[in-house]
């Protein structure tokens, strides 16, 4: 497949799913990826040598928007609000992006600013972590930015998702959480884990209906870091924590927490499901969580079940880490079966169903 080629969407009918749109704000930019010599984890005040990789580098909206838009099809508005820098990355981003499909009106260019820049780091194994610029056109997305938006979730009343990812201001993503709420979106939010105690004081998660963390925010969210003075903390425990804790705020959530090679955990307000990584090549973890929540997204509007949803999560994150770059842009619904069948991925019917020729 090129790599603007149209994509195959999932088997659905987006005139009769209960959301028709998603509407997000978070971050766009690029970057660079590195890759580490030594597997060992990189200290504070240690210099490591390593090599910069031939990798497409892409941030949070554009990622979990890409692959919301490629699995619904050209049915499903998508609406991505964010700036860039006036620049030949923040172009390139922008032409993108409109290739693949994405409603383009309310991302702008910010004179005088550069786009986002991600500087991603890649150990042998191919984990790793990133350092994001704060001081990029994203920084500019704030609450009034936000707001331009609302005769769209007027328009889309009751029928859309409002996606408030990281790398923007969390003024921003409340404003556009609140704007959910008004206007009857289905509101998802991710936060990195420094933001979790201003999320919790913000009130923040009174306004979530679906929470995606990884293990390491769900571990600041129910207080369980090195910080704290604990010792290594079973993943189960940490997750089992962090769910009680938000619960005890908001008792209606969804909760999503990844944790990489053990899998992932989804909290459907009841009980608490384990779906295992499915077993694959891995090129690159980076952009992983991402796909997963769009996986999710997805799924949910399909009209999957939290724990369903989360095994659609888990196949889009497994064929996501088989690309070198954060955007796996051979990702549809064919290369999905096809990739299912070869690893054998343990798939309930209604999953199968979606991706089915």
């Amino acid at each position: 497949m090129s790599t603007f080629s149209k994509p195959l969407p999932l088997q659905i009918n987006i005139g009769n799913c209960a959301y028709q749109a998603m509407i997000g704000v978070g971050g766009i930019g690029s970057g660079a990826f590195f890759a580490l010599s030594g597997d060992h984890t990189l200290g504070r005040e240690e210099s490591r040598g390593g090599r910069f990789m031939d990798r497409r580098d892409y941030c949070k909206l554009h990622i979990i928007s890409h692959y919301v838009k490629t699995l619904l099809g050209p049915e499903f508005v998508t609406i991505p609000i964010g700036q860039v820098g006036d620049d030949e990355v923040g172009h390139r981003l922008l032409n993108e992006m409109e290739a693949a499909g994405l409603d383009m009106q309310y991302v702008k260019c910010s004179p005088g600013d550069q786009t986002l820049f991600s500087f991603c780091f890649v150990y042998p194994d191919g984990s790793g972590g990133n350092l994001t610029t704060d001081d990029s056109a994203c920084a500019r997305v704030d609450a009034a930015f936000v707001a331009q938006a609302e005769p769209e979730f007027a328009r889309l009343a009751g029928r859309g998702i409002a996606l408030a990812a990281p790398e923007v201001p969390l003024e921003a993503r409340q404003k556009l959480l609140h704007l959910g709420t008004d206007y009857r979106f289905f509101r998802v939010a991710s936060f990195v884990a420094e933001e979790m105690s201003s999320v919790v004081e913000m009130g923040m998660l009174r306004h979530v209906d679906l929470l995606a963390l990884n293990v390491d925010e769900a571990a600041a969210m129910a207080g369980l870091t090195s910080e704290a003075g604990l010792g290594p903390v079973p993943t189960v425990e940490i997750v089992q924590a962090a769910v009680g804790k938000v619960w005890e705020i908001n008792p209606a959530i969804l909760i999503s927490i990844t944790a990489g090679k053990t899998g992932s955990w989804s909290w459907d307000g009841e009980s608490l499901s384990h779906v295992p990584a499915f077993q694959t090549e891995v090129i690159s973890t980076a952009g992983a969580g991402d796909a997963h929540l769009a996986g999710i997204i997805a799924g949910l509007v399909a009209g999957l079940t939290m724990p369903q949803a989360q095994e659609l999560g888990t196949l889009t994150a497994a064929l996501s880490v088989t690309s070198p770059h954060t955007i796996n842009k051979e990702v549809d619904r064919k290369s999905m079966r096809a990739f299912a069948a070869r690893i054998k991925a343990p798939l309930c019917d209604a999953v199968k169903s979606l991706v089915k020729d």
